[in-house]
């Protein structure tokens, strides 16, 4: 099944000169959709996560679905204010300014095996930050996937982990 006859391009969204991959269109078609979620299970798998962190919100699309099928827990890295109760958190910069992410304090165990998605991979900043973040509060990340990866955008050069992506787009 060729999973990217399922998403669309969206031209100048959210601004002028972005071609945005809309994912809402395999969401939308069910065999699609669990074909994305089988052939992200062959990915991840071999590095024998204990739980899947997903990153707001779109991540929580794929690690939800992805833990409930590896039979693992799932985690939410979040925007400030989200969680309930105690938080760690991590800023980090962007092109323009400075965005944060937070996780529930207890969300992980020190030497737990953790796998980070997001559904795209672009420059890389937010995966980075997801990835110092669990490392900050005693993870072991054994690695990081996307649905999509942007290679042009060269994001993979930032991961400190093993990245996997299940589609590519170069341009």
């Amino acid at each position: 099944m060729c999973l990217k006859a399922h998403i669309r391009g969206i031209a100048d969204f959210p601004k002028p000169g972005i071609l945005f991959y809309d994912i809402s269109t395999l969401l939308a078609h069910g065999p699609a959709w669990q074909e994305a979620v089988r052939r992200l299970g062959t990915l991840i798998g071999p590095h024998r996560p204990d739980v899947l962190a997903g990153i707001e919100s779109r991540g929580f699309l794929l690690a939800a679905p992805l833990a409930l099928q590896l039979g693992i827990g799932f985690i939410m890295l979040r925007k400030p204010r989200k969680l309930p109760g105690p938080v760690v958190g991590l800023s980090y910069a962007l092109e323009y300014g400075e965005d944060r992410i937070e996780m529930q304090a207890d969300a992980v165990q020190p030497g737990q095996r953790v796998v980070l998605l997001d559904d795209l991979l672009a420059t890389g900043g937010t995966m980075a930050a997801g990835i110092a973040l669990l490392q900050q509060a005693g993870a072991e990340v054994a690695a990081a996937a996307a649905l999509i990866e942007l290679t042009f955008l060269k994001g993979r050069d930032r991961m400190q982990v093993p990245f996997e992506s299940l589609l590519t787009y170069h341009e």
